[in-house]
């Protein structure tokens, strides 16, 4: 089954500590929470610096929407850049997390699996006129992160998604993905 999630009709959720919120995109099982969910996709807004929630078992992938990004420090040592030239961070979700702004407030997707049911790949894919695109996860969910509009149609269905929407797809079919210009995230989850 093929299902559009507009972003419009989700809610923005305060963080407990404060320093930003989330936007929960998509969840597997649907009506799982934050202590027993197999995989989520999430948008956060990251308004201060601070620690992230900890995960254990959760393997994590951090993509940059929007803002300068976020000098991570992982365990203790670790420091890792995200930012425009280096977007994507992942690490794991038992790993004590500390993030500091670069330059004011940043939007992040999020992707989580917990490993004992699930993994995920993270891709990103730039899009200028017409391209051919097939599901590759058990679930797969693609994300408009930049662009005004996207149609994404088949043989049988015709979607058009705005910035922000996305699409979460449970079947290997062949879609054709038009737009002017758009970056895509896309989210292969595979059950083990």
């Amino acid at each position: 089954m093929t299902v559009l999630i507009p972003f419009a009709g989700l809610c923005a959720v305060p963080w407990k500590n404060g320093g930003g919120s989330t936007t929960q995109i998509a969840i597997g099982p649907p009506d799982a929470g934050f202590d027993n969910f197999d995989w989520r996709v999430s948008l956060a807004t990251i308004a201060e610096d601070g620690p992230f929630s900890l995960f254990p078992g959760v393997d994590r992938t951090l993509a940059l929407v929007e803002g300068h990004g976020l000098s991570l420090t992982i365990d203790g040592n670790e420091r890792v850049l995200q930012c425009d030239d280096e977007p994507v961070v992942d690490f794991a979700g038992e790993s004590r997390v500390y993030a500091k702004l670069n330059r004011g407030p940043s939007l992040d997707f999020n992707v989580m699996t917990r490993r004992e049911h699930c993994r995920h790949k993270f891709g990103c894919r730039r899009l200028t006129g017409s391209s051919e695109f097939v599901p590759g996860g058990d679930i797969t969910v693609l994300f408009l992160a930049d662009g005004d509009s996207l149609a994404v149609s088949s043989d049988s269905e015709r979607i058009g998604m705005v910035r922000f929407d996305a699409i979460a797809f449970d079947s290997v079919t062949a879609w054709t993905l038009e737009a002017a210009q758009a970056t895509l995230f896309i989210v292969d989850i595979f059950y083990d």
